[in-house]
Order: structure tokens, then sequence, then C-alpha cells
């Protein structure tokens, strides 16, 4: 099983913060975001680690690498974009990975950002146990109000998505979609496919809402805390709350 950190956004509602440091490096508890989640790669049965960037930022990463004392292989991957204007976007820089890479593995995709104290060990467990169907890691939220901010996940009995809204105005429930997902090898090509339609490559949900009504998506909801970094209250609130 390979897993992929995407690393390679532009994050310009953190600006002047990140206009010459990318969002993953950030601190939170005097350790970089991405850390935090390598901690977790290091317990689970992975045997690379990809972290896609970009052209502004892939200097920062090496040195970052350098750094890392972990037995599992790290490898850069440069998406050649330099501007938040000609980005990939999270979809697009899946597809990118997987044929620059030539990944044919399973593959577990987890956000840059993504903070979260829950168990990976147990969202594999319960992803290895739907195969060969894909899962994502799910959130539920204390506030259904606030599940707005992001794409809204219904789930059945079985824990299958049935329904998926991206950012609505009134949230049908107060679970949530993290950018963590568990892809099959079988279904790696599905990425491309969406890419090739021309669908929007930015976000992840809509991919998920479009995945659904081809195959079985699964959805796992993590226990414990969960920030998404994306401006400065959440950057803020996970510096003070975050407990790993």
């Amino acid at each position: 099983m390979k897993a992929l950190i995407l690393a390679a956004g532009y994050a310009t509602r953190l600006y002047p913060l990140t206009k010459e440091y990318p969002k993953p490096l950030l601190e939170v508890k005097n350790k970089p975001i991405i850390n935090f989640i390598v901690d977790k790669l290091k317990k689970v049965p992975i045997d690379e680690i990809y972290v896609v960037t970009n052209s502004k930022f892939i200097s920062n990463f090496r040195k970052w690498k350098k750094s890392q004392k972990i037995s599992k292989k790290i490898t850069l991957v440069d998406d050649l974009t330099k501007s938040n204007e000609d980005r990939l976007g999270a979809i697009g820089d899946i597809n990118f990975v997987i044929n620059k890479q030539k990944v044919k593995d399973d593959l577990l995709v987890i956000g840059g950002d993504n903070l979260f104290s829950g168990s990976l060990k147990e969202f594999l467990d319960f992803s290895c146990k739907q195969k060969p169907s894909a899962t994502v890691g799910l959130f539920r939220l204390k506030q259904k109000k606030d599940a707005c901010r992001y794409g809204v996940v219904t789930l059945d009995s079985q824990k299958r998505v049935i329904a998926f809204q991206e950012k609505p105005k009134k949230p049908e429930s107060n679970i949530v979609a993290m950018c963590l997902y568990y892809i099959p090898e079988n279904y790696l090509g599905f990425i491309g496919q969406y890419v090739g339609n021309g669908s929007k490559k930015d976000a992840t949900g809509s991919y998920i809402a479009w995945l659904k009504d081809k195959i079985d998506v699964f959805g796992y909801v993590f226990k414990g805390s969960w920030f998404d970094i994306g401006d400065y209250k959440y950057l803020n609130a996970a510096k003070v709350n975050f407990a790993q």
C-alpha cells in the first residue's frame, strides 16, 4: 500500500503567512502539521509515502525531508505548477501522482493540512474489510449548522455513502468528509476518468459525489478531534486545542 499526502496547494486564505511558505509545514504545538500525518503513517502498513507539492515549494519540502527520521521511503513529487492560478487541484494532483509514479497499489490519500487525533489503523482496518470498495474518512461535528463549510455525507445502516452535499446552505447531516481516502488499486482508474471528463479538480467532495453513483463508497466516522486548517481561525484553534 502507498500513501499520498496532498501538499501542492497555495493556501491563499492564509496569506501573508503562506505566501512564501507551504501550509503543511506550518507548526502546531511546535511541530510541522505534516509531521503529525507522517507519525500516523509510521504505524500502518505503508511501504512508501508520496508527498505531492509544487515548483514553488519543492525546495521547502526537500529541506523538510532531510530532517525526517523514518524507515519508510518518502518520495517528493513536483506537480510543476508555480501559482494558485495554474494549480492542478486535489484530484488533479492525485491523478498526476498516479501517472507520474505509475502507482499500481492500494492508495491512502491524506490532505496535508488534515489534523486528526483518531486512529488511522482503525480506518484502514475498516477500509480493508470493504474492499474492493473505496472508503472516505468522516467526522461528526457537534453542530449541524457548522457543516455548511464542508462536504456533508449521509450514510445508510451499512456505512455506505448514499448522499453527498458540497457546502450546502442547509446541511442534512452533521457528518462531514475529511480529506482522507482509501482507494483500492482496481479503482485508481476512476481518478483519470473523472479528470478526463473535465470535472472539478479541486473539490475532493465533488469526486466522492460522482464516484458513489458508480461504485460503493463507504464512510468511516473518526472519533477524537479534527482540524481542517483552511484559514487563520482554524489554524489558531488547532494551536490551542489540538491534542494527538
